[in-house]
Protein backbone atom coordinates (compact mmCIF):
# COMPACT_ATOMS: atom_id res chain seq x y z
CA UNK A 1 0.00 0.00 0.00
CA UNK A 2 1.12 3.51 -0.75
CA UNK A 3 0.17 6.89 0.77
CA UNK A 4 0.12 9.99 -1.44
CA UNK A 5 -1.49 13.39 -1.51
CA UNK A 6 -4.69 13.56 -3.56
CA UNK A 7 -4.53 15.65 -6.74
CA UNK A 8 -7.08 16.85 -9.28
CA UNK A 9 -6.34 13.75 -11.38
CA UNK A 10 -7.66 11.48 -8.59
CA UNK A 11 -11.08 13.09 -8.21
CA UNK A 12 -12.92 10.96 -10.74
CA UNK A 13 -11.60 7.70 -9.32
CA UNK A 14 -12.45 8.53 -5.70
CA UNK A 15 -16.11 8.65 -6.66
CA UNK A 16 -16.03 4.85 -6.51
CA UNK A 17 -15.68 5.16 -2.70
CA UNK A 18 -18.78 7.34 -2.29
CA UNK A 19 -20.61 6.25 0.91
CA UNK A 20 -24.39 6.05 0.74
CA UNK A 21 -26.16 9.09 2.18
CA UNK A 22 -23.06 11.34 2.15
CA UNK A 23 -22.65 14.57 0.19
CA UNK A 24 -20.73 14.14 -3.07
CA UNK A 25 -17.19 13.34 -1.91
CA UNK A 26 -15.70 14.43 -5.24
CA UNK A 27 -16.92 17.98 -4.59
CA UNK A 28 -15.63 17.86 -1.01
CA UNK A 29 -12.19 16.62 -2.05
CA UNK A 30 -12.02 19.21 -4.82
CA UNK A 31 -12.29 21.86 -2.07
CA UNK A 32 -9.60 20.11 -0.05
CA UNK A 33 -7.25 19.99 -3.04
CA UNK A 34 -7.81 23.68 -3.78
CA UNK A 35 -7.17 24.94 -0.24
CA UNK A 36 -3.66 24.93 1.19
CA UNK A 37 -4.96 24.52 4.76
CA UNK A 38 -6.18 21.01 3.87
CA UNK A 39 -4.20 17.77 3.58
CA UNK A 40 -6.16 15.19 1.55
CA UNK A 41 -4.47 11.79 1.27
CA UNK A 42 -5.14 8.53 -0.55
CA UNK A 43 -4.13 4.92 -0.03
CA UNK A 44 -3.44 2.96 -3.21
CA UNK A 45 -2.98 -0.73 -3.90
CA UNK A 46 -1.97 -1.88 -7.37
CA UNK A 47 -2.69 1.64 -8.70
CA UNK A 48 -6.23 1.53 -7.29
CA UNK A 49 -7.38 4.01 -4.62
CA UNK A 50 -8.77 1.96 -1.73
CA UNK A 51 -8.88 4.58 1.03
CA UNK A 52 -9.11 8.31 1.63
CA UNK A 53 -8.86 10.86 4.37
CA UNK A 54 -8.13 14.52 5.01
CA UNK A 55 -7.18 16.93 7.72
CA UNK A 56 -8.20 20.59 7.80
CA UNK A 57 -5.78 22.88 9.64
CA UNK A 58 -6.63 26.08 11.44
CA UNK A 59 -4.32 27.99 13.79
CA UNK A 60 -4.11 25.66 16.82
CA UNK A 61 -6.78 23.14 15.90
CA UNK A 62 -7.49 20.74 13.07
CA UNK A 63 -10.36 18.58 11.87
CA UNK A 64 -10.07 15.08 10.49
CA UNK A 65 -12.68 14.13 7.92
CA UNK A 66 -13.75 11.81 5.13
CA UNK A 67 -11.76 8.83 6.35
CA UNK A 68 -13.20 6.25 3.96
CA UNK A 69 -12.11 2.71 3.11
CA UNK A 70 -13.58 0.72 0.22
CA UNK A 71 -16.05 -1.94 1.37
CA UNK A 72 -13.93 -4.88 0.21
CA UNK A 73 -10.88 -3.56 2.11
CA UNK A 74 -12.46 -2.88 5.51
CA UNK A 75 -11.50 -4.60 8.76
CA UNK A 76 -7.88 -4.81 7.62
CA UNK A 77 -6.55 -1.87 9.63
CA UNK A 78 -6.45 0.51 6.66
CA UNK A 79 -8.66 3.09 8.35
CA UNK A 80 -6.31 3.13 11.35
CA UNK A 81 -3.34 3.61 9.03
CA UNK A 82 -5.01 6.61 7.38
CA UNK A 83 -5.70 8.12 10.79
CA UNK A 84 -2.09 7.54 11.91
CA UNK A 85 -0.78 9.14 8.70
CA UNK A 86 -2.90 12.25 9.20
CA UNK A 87 -2.09 12.51 12.90
CA UNK A 88 1.65 12.21 12.26
CA UNK A 89 1.43 15.16 9.87
CA UNK A 90 -0.60 17.20 12.37
CA UNK A 91 1.85 16.43 15.17
CA UNK A 92 4.69 17.76 13.01
CA UNK A 93 2.75 21.03 12.73
CA UNK A 94 2.28 21.31 16.54
CA UNK A 95 -1.53 21.21 16.36
CA UNK A 96 -2.91 21.22 19.92
CA UNK A 97 -6.39 19.79 19.32
CA UNK A 98 -7.73 17.46 16.63
CA UNK A 99 -11.50 17.16 16.23
CA UNK A 100 -13.87 15.04 14.19
CA UNK A 101 -17.45 13.84 13.99
CA UNK A 102 -17.56 10.06 13.99
CA UNK A 103 -20.20 7.78 12.55
CA UNK A 104 -21.21 4.76 14.61
CA UNK A 105 -19.01 2.66 12.31
CA UNK A 106 -15.98 4.88 12.77
CA UNK A 107 -16.22 5.72 16.47
CA UNK A 108 -14.44 2.57 17.77
CA UNK A 109 -11.55 3.17 15.35
CA UNK A 110 -11.11 6.74 16.59
CA UNK A 111 -11.32 5.68 20.22
CA UNK A 112 -8.51 3.23 19.56
CA UNK A 113 -6.45 6.14 18.20
CA UNK A 114 -6.97 8.07 21.43
CA UNK A 115 -9.94 10.29 20.58
CA UNK A 116 -12.51 10.84 23.34
CA UNK A 117 -16.22 11.73 22.96
CA UNK A 118 -17.37 15.31 23.53
CA UNK A 119 -21.05 15.35 22.58
CA UNK A 120 -23.58 14.03 20.07
CA UNK A 121 -25.04 15.71 17.00
CA UNK A 122 -28.69 14.90 16.25
CA UNK A 123 -30.22 14.64 12.76
CA UNK A 124 -33.69 15.98 11.91
CA UNK A 125 -35.87 15.85 8.82
CA UNK A 126 -38.93 17.96 8.05
CA UNK A 127 -41.97 15.72 7.69
CA UNK A 128 -44.68 18.41 7.60
CA UNK A 129 -45.22 21.43 5.34
CA UNK A 130 -43.47 24.64 6.32
CA UNK A 131 -45.65 27.52 7.49
CA UNK A 132 -44.12 30.69 6.08
CA UNK A 133 -42.90 33.17 8.67
CA UNK A 134 -42.14 36.86 8.42
CA UNK A 135 -38.44 37.69 8.11
CA UNK A 136 -37.21 39.84 10.96
CA UNK A 137 -36.25 43.41 10.10
CA UNK A 138 -33.12 42.82 12.17
CA UNK A 139 -31.76 40.45 9.49
CA UNK A 140 -29.70 42.27 6.85
CA UNK A 141 -27.23 41.28 4.12
CA UNK A 142 -23.52 41.18 4.86
CA UNK A 143 -21.34 44.23 4.32
CA UNK A 144 -17.60 44.44 4.89
CA UNK A 145 -18.06 46.42 8.13
CA UNK A 146 -19.45 43.23 9.74
CA UNK A 147 -16.34 41.16 9.00
CA UNK A 148 -14.50 41.61 12.34
CA UNK A 149 -17.64 40.84 14.36
CA UNK A 150 -18.39 37.68 12.35
CA UNK A 151 -14.86 36.36 12.83
CA UNK A 152 -14.98 37.22 16.53
CA UNK A 153 -18.37 35.52 17.01
CA UNK A 154 -17.22 32.41 15.15
CA UNK A 155 -14.15 32.20 17.40
CA UNK A 156 -16.27 32.63 20.51
CA UNK A 157 -18.74 29.88 19.58
CA UNK A 158 -16.47 27.40 17.78
CA UNK A 159 -13.48 27.90 20.06
CA UNK A 160 -11.31 27.92 16.93
CA UNK A 161 -9.69 30.37 14.54
CA UNK A 162 -11.42 29.47 11.26
CA UNK A 163 -10.97 32.79 9.48
CA UNK A 164 -9.29 31.15 6.46
CA UNK A 165 -12.49 29.16 5.86
CA UNK A 166 -15.18 31.68 6.87
CA UNK A 167 -13.91 34.53 4.69
CA UNK A 168 -14.53 32.51 1.49
CA UNK A 169 -18.31 32.29 2.04
CA UNK A 170 -19.37 35.80 3.03
CA UNK A 171 -20.97 36.97 -0.24
CA UNK A 172 -24.34 35.40 0.61
CA UNK A 173 -24.08 35.94 4.37
CA UNK A 174 -27.01 37.25 6.42
CA UNK A 175 -26.55 38.80 9.84
CA UNK A 176 -28.84 39.56 12.76
CA UNK A 177 -28.40 42.98 14.33
CA UNK A 178 -29.76 44.18 17.66
CA UNK A 179 -28.98 47.66 18.95
CA UNK A 180 -26.51 47.95 16.06
CA UNK A 181 -24.56 44.93 17.35
CA UNK A 182 -24.12 41.70 15.42
CA UNK A 183 -25.76 38.89 17.38
CA UNK A 184 -25.73 36.11 14.79
CA UNK A 185 -24.85 35.16 11.23
CA UNK A 186 -25.90 32.63 8.60
CA UNK A 187 -23.64 31.42 5.75
CA UNK A 188 -25.94 29.58 3.30
CA UNK A 189 -23.14 28.46 0.99
CA UNK A 190 -20.79 27.01 3.61
CA UNK A 191 -21.52 23.28 3.85
CA UNK A 192 -24.94 22.66 5.35
CA UNK A 193 -25.31 26.39 6.05
CA UNK A 194 -23.43 27.54 9.14
CA UNK A 195 -25.68 29.40 11.57
CA UNK A 196 -24.24 30.81 14.81
CA UNK A 197 -25.93 33.16 17.26
CA UNK A 198 -25.04 34.30 20.76
CA UNK A 199 -28.64 34.58 21.95
CA UNK A 200 -31.85 32.58 21.29
CA UNK A 201 -33.73 35.42 19.60
CA UNK A 202 -31.08 35.85 16.92
CA UNK A 203 -30.77 32.09 16.49
CA UNK A 204 -34.49 31.50 16.04
CA UNK A 205 -34.99 34.39 13.63
CA UNK A 206 -32.13 33.19 11.43
CA UNK A 207 -33.46 29.62 11.65
CA UNK A 208 -36.76 30.86 10.21
CA UNK A 209 -34.84 31.96 7.10
CA UNK A 210 -32.69 28.86 6.78
CA UNK A 211 -35.32 26.20 7.41
CA UNK A 212 -37.94 27.77 5.17
CA UNK A 213 -35.91 26.07 2.42
CA UNK A 214 -33.87 23.34 4.12
CA UNK A 215 -35.64 20.12 5.08
CA UNK A 216 -32.70 18.55 6.94
CA UNK A 217 -30.98 19.78 10.10
CA UNK A 218 -28.11 18.68 12.33
CA UNK A 219 -27.69 20.26 15.77
CA UNK A 220 -25.60 19.54 18.86
CA UNK A 221 -27.69 17.87 21.54
CA UNK A 222 -27.08 20.84 23.89
CA UNK A 223 -28.93 23.34 21.69
CA UNK A 224 -32.34 22.84 23.31
CA UNK A 225 -33.74 26.08 21.86
CA UNK A 226 -32.91 25.08 18.29
CA UNK A 227 -34.17 21.54 18.77
CA UNK A 228 -37.48 22.78 20.19
CA UNK A 229 -37.89 25.13 17.21
CA UNK A 230 -37.37 22.29 14.76
CA UNK A 231 -39.84 19.99 16.52
CA UNK A 232 -42.46 22.75 16.66
CA UNK A 233 -42.08 23.36 12.93
CA UNK A 234 -42.57 19.93 11.41
CA UNK A 235 -39.13 18.37 11.90
CA UNK A 236 -38.76 14.91 13.38
CA UNK A 237 -35.68 13.35 14.89
CA UNK A 238 -34.01 10.64 12.83
CA UNK A 239 -32.19 7.67 14.26
CA UNK A 240 -28.89 8.99 12.92
CA UNK A 241 -26.35 10.47 15.28
CA UNK A 242 -22.73 11.55 15.09
CA UNK A 243 -20.27 11.76 17.93
CA UNK A 244 -18.03 14.79 18.21
CA UNK A 245 -14.61 13.61 19.40
CA UNK A 246 -11.32 15.27 20.30
CA UNK A 247 -7.68 14.31 20.66
CA UNK A 248 -5.34 16.54 22.64
CA UNK A 249 -6.20 19.76 24.42
CA UNK A 250 -9.89 20.49 25.12
CA UNK A 251 -11.30 23.63 23.52
CA UNK A 252 -13.89 26.03 24.91
CA UNK A 253 -16.88 26.10 22.56
CA UNK A 254 -20.60 26.89 22.84
CA UNK A 255 -22.78 24.14 21.32
CA UNK A 256 -25.95 25.86 22.56
CA UNK A 257 -25.14 28.75 20.18
CA UNK A 258 -24.75 26.50 17.11
CA UNK A 259 -28.06 26.48 15.20
CA UNK A 260 -26.65 24.70 12.15
CA UNK A 261 -23.24 23.15 11.65
CA UNK A 262 -21.02 23.31 8.56
CA UNK A 263 -20.81 19.54 8.19
CA UNK A 264 -19.08 16.44 9.40
CA UNK A 265 -15.76 17.81 8.17
CA UNK A 266 -15.67 21.14 10.03
CA UNK A 267 -18.20 20.83 12.84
Amino acid sequence: MQFDKITYYDLEQIGDLQPEGWRDIKEEFLRYVKNDFCNPVKVSLDNKIIGLGTSILFRNTAWMAHVIVGKEYRNQGIGSQIIDNLLTDLKSKSIESVLLIATELGEPVYKKAGFRPVTDYIWFKREQPWNNKAVSENIVPYIEDFYPEIIQLDRLISGEDRESLIRMYLDSCLVYLSDSKLQGFYLPDLGEGLLFANNPEAGIELMKVKYSKADMAVLPSENYTGIDFLKQNGFEELGTKGTRMILGKDISWKPDCMYSRIGGNYG
